[in-house]
């Protein structure tokens, strides 16, 4: 029996670049795949944190991450995030890679970011970015941003100043102009707000965001977990990758609508929508926020062009 080719995390990482990930997602929403019809994420308590297992299947192949949510992992100098991806022909189903979970989400959530941001801003100046978090979720965010858009500023907002700041010199080594560390009040002067972290409560007040801003917030997937505000949600443009998703786990627009503030109605487009349609007029007098709480079927397209580029 022929050993399955196995992708650790420095080949996935070598093997796509940010803007290819970026591509990939672009891609399979061009040729028709219809992300409302993803099967759900499916979520199993288990001591240690929680197990995700999220199955997708489109054209040629199908694939299926288990991932382990370990929040005692830091504690132990351990990534939160583990698991794997087991890459199968979509006719037979007949294993062809196994690729690191981790590393896979750390190419794939940024990417839909990038994508999301490509299309709900203007190329016209580069952004200046406050960015919550910094873990790699925010160092793939910068990565992922540097490669759809040019950036005048990163403000790195963190708990951990040392690690913020570590983010700041990253994005400085990247080629941003200046990057530091800053606190959530500096939203107010931001073309772009990037929320990755695991916070379950609100990181800024959305009051502050000026018209026009776009805000990214990839962090939860939890039905009663947040990085944003009642206030944001209600005065913004609100676009998802699926509104079943949307609807179903992301936090961000079931508080706001648990409390009345907007009704189920209120999103204004998914992901789909920017890549197939019509290019978005500038930006109003809403901010305008994107709302990721990850899917199967990005996994799946990401961890197709990790293959195809590894075997070239």
């Amino acid at each position: 029996m022929t050993a399955l080719p196995h992708l650790d995390g420095g080949a996935v990482a070598r093997a796509l670049t940010p803007a290819a990930a970026v591509e990939a997602l672009a891609g399979v929403l061009r040729d028709g795949l219809d992300p409302e019809t993803c099967p759900p994420r499916s979520a199993v308590p288990v001591p240690a944190g929680e197990l995700l297992l999220m199955p997708a299947a489109a054209g040629s192949w199908a694939g299926v991450k288990i991932a382990g949510v370990a929040p005692g992992n830091a504690a132990l100098g351990l990534p939160r995030i583990t698991g794997a991806y087991l890459l199968l022909d979509g006719a037979t189903l007949r294993p062809r890679a196994l690729l690191d979970g981790a590393a896979l989400t750390a190419l794939r959530t940024p990417a839909v970011s990038a994508l999301a941001v490509r299309h709900l801003t203007s190329g016209e100046r580069p952004l200046r970015v406050v960015l919550f978090g910094s873990g790699p979720q925010a160092y793939g965010h910068v990565d992922a941003l540097l490669a759809v858009r040019k950036l005048a500023s990163v403000t790195v907002v963190g708990r951990d100043p040392g690690r913020a700041e570590g983010l700041a010199a990253y994005a400085r080594a990247a080629g941003v102009p200046e990057a530091r560390a800053g606190t959530a009040a500096e939203v107010a002067g931001a073309d772009l707000v990037v929320c990755c972290t695991t916070a379950r409560e609100p990181l800024f007040d959305g009051r502050r965001v000026a018209p026009g801003t776009v805000v990214v917030a990839v962090g939860s997937h939890e039905p009663d977990a947040r990085e944003t505000d009642t206030a944001l949600v209600r005065r913004s443009e609100v676009w998802v990758e699926a509104r079943t998703a949307a609807l179903r786990e992301a936090g961000d627009l079931l508080v706001p609508e648990a409390e009345g503030a907007i009704g189920p109605g209120h999103v204004t487009g998914t992901l789909a929508d920017l890549v197939r349609g019509p290019q978005l007029p500038a930006p109003g007098p809403a901010p305008r926020l994107f709302k990721s709480v990850g899917m199967a079927w990005q996994d799946l397209a990401v961890a197709v062009a990790v293959h195809r580029a590894a075997t070239a």
